[in-house]
């Protein structure tokens, strides 16, 4: 982060403001003149800042600070993102500006720092959502970012290395720190964290144990190679999540792009917790089926990130999915088809990453009874339409699945092994399309969009005479087409072969149609 100093008479800090997962850093400038007092902010219209005057003011008066007698002038550089609301508070900054400029503190210490905290009016710092984004953002801008936050934050900072960070459990202890008094915690500069599992990671038991059948471990293997959608169907306590949970286990390790993307938008949800740790691992979120659209895709206050988000780089499970209001099955066709969320609210747009590996977990019918099923025809159809007729465009992969066991069963080590193998498989499969997809956006075949697969990555002619067949008889349509091409890649890429032919073609129109066996 670069800095301009400012003019003589002048003292600048920087604050930051959020707006989802987005940081903006804000210039905040202040003078004191002599004359009648007043306290101006200007920059930003509206009532925002009676508020950030009144509570920078208390807050200085009650750490038993003297408030300047003249007339104050406060200056915000970029007022853009504060009138669309933001998650974090400057309050803070505007007071050690303030401050500076009153020589109540030196101005040297404070030009160029970024303040980020919540302010409260007794004087003490809060912790707030966002600090990774916000120190993201500072780091990008070039040179050293010296913040100070709350204690509770510095958790959450320790993800980014090389960040000095400065432990400020109140306003009078900034200011003491500015004098050049010690802190109870001194300024500290973190180094790189371990690679411990962080705390919106979890060990989960993967597929060892759950007795999974052969086409199934195929699917989920699948999946987690090509990145492809998935929708299993078995009756009432089938066993999805279990499964779910089983697929993130194939998944390999998120790149240094998708943890720093990952702990950016768990942290603006507030869910980085208090470990140390760096994030590795992919997620898995399991919303109820009675979320609602902004808990699924993102918003309320602040605009918050939403299951989707939280599901990035990783697995987003909707067991029992038709279950699910219509409304919030249809908003998931966006982030499965351009991978991220996007909200529009009040003149501004807010984006959120969110490619996930969806599976959707659904029962046959209504009741979803295992035998002595009473559902009609319509009923069932009507069920299933849930489903399919809002997301069954996008999802490549059915399997019909039998109850699981979650429980451990005996022959679990070599069930381990297996699982073992089958990451392994994945792993390799991934190289093998990476080196093929280099140069290009994608990663995974299931990103590569239809055109690109007709034009640069076509199956063999046997293997294209069968997705023509089905397209001739109506099975298919062109983004099915799409689909199985990129699914016979996949199964390509997993059985080492250098392109699809007809095997492969017919396996992945069976994983289309849900006829695998």
């Amino acid at each position: 982060m670069t800095t301009s100093l400012p003019g003589p008479g002048v003292a600048g800090v920087h604050g930051a403001v959020l707006t989802g997962i987005h940081a903006e850093i804000i210039q905040v400038q202040a003078t004191v003149a002599v004359g009648a007092p007043g306290f101006a902010i200007i920059g930003v219209p509206g009532d925002g800042t009676r508020e950030m005057r009144d509570r920078a003011r208390a807050a200085v008066l009650n750490s038993g600070l003297a408030w300047p007698s003249g007339g104050i002038t406060v200056s915000l550089s970029s007022p853009s993102l504060f009138r669309r609301g933001c998650g974090l508070d400057l309050p803070v900054a505007v007071a050690v500006a303030v401050l500076a400029a009153a020589a109540t503190v030196p101005a040297g210490p404070a030009t160029g720092r970024v303040f980020a905290a919540e302010l409260g009016l007794d004087g003490r710092l809060r912790p707030v959502r966002g600090i990774v984004p916000v120190l993201m953002t500072a780091a990008a801008g070039g040179g050293h970012v010296t913040a100070v936050i709350a204690p509770q934050n510095t958790p959450e900072a320790a993800m980014l290395p090389g960040t000095t960070i400065v432990p400020g459990a109140s306003l009078g202890q900034v200011a003491a720190w500015l004098r050049g008094e010690p802190l109870a915690r001194e300024p500290f500069r973190l180094p790189p964290p371990d690679g411990a599992p962080g705390p919106v990671q979890h060990e989960h038991p993967g597929l060892a144990g759950l007795g999974v059948s052969p086409v199934v471990r195929q699917v989920l293997e699948v999946s987690a190679a090509g990145g492809h959608h998935l929708c299993l169907t078995g009756p009432r306590g089938s066993g999805v999540p279990a499964l779910a949970a089983g697929l993130v286990t194939l998944l390999p390790d998120l790149t240094e792009k998708e943890a720093a993307e990952v702990a950016a938008v768990y942290s603006a949800a507030g869910l980085l917790g208090s470990r140390r740790a760096r994030i590795t691992r992919p997620p898995l979120r399991v919303p109820d089926h009675r979320a609602t659209i902004a808990a699924v895709t993102g918003g309320g206050t602040g605009l918050q990130p939403g299951e989707a988000a939280l599901a990035h780089g990783g697995v987003l499970c909707l067991d029992n999915a038709a279950e699910f209001e219509r409304a919030v099955l249809r908003t998931l066709a966006q982030p499965l088809r351009d991978g991220e969320i996007v909200i529009a609210r009040g003149g501004a747009v807010t984006r959120f990453p969110a490619r996930f590996i969806l599976v959707a977990g659904m029962r046959p019918c209504p009741c979803g009874a295992s035998s002595g099923c009473t559902c009609t025809p319509l009923q069932t159809r009507r069920y299933r339409d849930r489903v399919t007729g809002t997301l069954g465009t996008w999802i490549p992969l059915r399997a019909a699945i039998d109850r699981v066991d979650v429980t451990h069963v005996p022959g679990g080590q070599p069930s381990q092994d297996t699982d073992a193998r089958s990451a392994a498989r994945v792993a390799d499969a991934r190289d093998r399309m990476g080196h093929r997809l280099s140069g290009t956006p994608w990663r995974r075949n299931g990103e590569v969009p239809r055109h690109e697969l007709a034009r640069t990555h076509p199956p063999a002619g046997d293997g294209q005479a069968v997705i023509d067949h089905a397209t001739d008889l109506g099975l298919i349509g062109n983004l099915g087409a799409r689909h199985i091409t990129a699914v016979a890649w996949t199964l390509t890429d997993l059985a080492g072969r250098s392109r699809p032919g007809a095997a492969e073609c017919a396996q992945a129109l069976a994983f289309w149609t849900g006829a695998a066996r």
